[in-house]
């Protein structure tokens, strides 16, 4: 067999058996990666070209070294789910950098950090005064989490005593101009809803980029065309000011009427209306 023609066939057996290799050993990301999981990763890498071009010339050899980087670790990430001690030692700890608003030195040089290169970590995280952290963490992929002084941290609608409503993911329902009526059947719409939603906002199927239903119902679309300047409806606003229209209206006719029963029939319901209202507002405004 010609020498060409046997790289190309390992190559393209070894890439296959790469895309395997690299699912089964976890979905984890570039970035959070500990240094263990990146010498592992590029070990396969280069052991996968080498196969594949012949400098390790013995197929056998290179696949039993291959099995050795990707069932070893497979087997100490088996372990290290099981054992907090072999996390550790494995990955590496956790090390705390600042501690009740104080940087710890010894820790810094422990992972040969200087002063600013933890200011710079804290500028990534929009964190330009070190007196606003509480506590910073650098994590054993490198990354450093902070926690923010209970007096610098953000506003929630729970410390304003706001009540909010849980959201789920949004649906695309539009992809290409192309309409997936499984996400469709997912949110109980059909095609009829979808048409009508479009026709609203005065746009065509086919000029959709991407359209997306958020768990509010409401509609989001992209156009092809960014020139054209698409209305966003906002249906739970719309359907908040109509009740809002409808419970002034009841009041309304409570006045100009002279009629004592249908006068407090009118302020009852618009009492009703009020108090619903009130309870809607934080999920119709929220």
């Amino acid at each position: 067999m010609k020498i060409w023609i046997a790289i190309l066939l390992k190559s393209t057996a070894l890439f296959f058996l790469s895309i395997f290799f690299v699912r089964a050993l976890g979905k984890k990301r570039w970035t959070k990666m500990t240094p263990f999981n990146l010498i592992n990763y590029i070990v396969i890498a280069v052991l996968i070209a080498l196969i594949s071009v012949n400098v390790i010339s013995n197929w056998v050899f290179g696949v039993i070294a291959l099995a050795v980087w990707i069932l070893f670790p497979m087997a100490l990430d088996y372990i290290s789910m099981k054992s907090k001690y072999m996390y550790d030692l494995i990955n590496g700890k956790e090390i705390i950098v600042v501690k009740k608003g104080k940087v710890m030195e010894e820790n810094l040089s422990k992972i040969r950090y200087s002063g600013e290169d933890l200011l710079r970590e804290l500028r990534s995280k929009n964190i330009f005064d070190l007196g606003d952290v509480e506590f910073a963490i650098m994590e054993s992929t490198g990354d450093i989490n902070v926690i923010l002084k209970s007096d610098k941290k953000p506003v929630t609608p729970k410390d304003l005593g706001i009540q909010t409503y849980p959201e789920s993911a949004p649906q695309t329902v539009i992809l290409d101009g192309n309409i997936i009526n499984e996400s469709l059947s997912n949110l109980g719409l059909n095609q009829g809803w979808l048409n009508e939603q479009l026709e609203l906002l005065g746009v065509s199927l086919d000029n959709v980029f991407i359209g997306q239903v958020n768990s509010s119902g409401e509609l989001y679309v992209d156009l092809f065309d960014d020139m054209i300047q698409v209305p966003q409806l906002n249906l739970r606003k719309m359907l908040y000011a109509n009740l809002e229209k409808a419970e002034s209206d009841l009041m309304s006719f409570a006045l100009d009427t002279e009629d004592k029963k249908a006068q407090d029939i009118y302020k009852k319901d618009s009492l009703i209306l009020k108090d619903i209202l009130k309870k809607l507002k934080p999920y119709l405004l929220g």
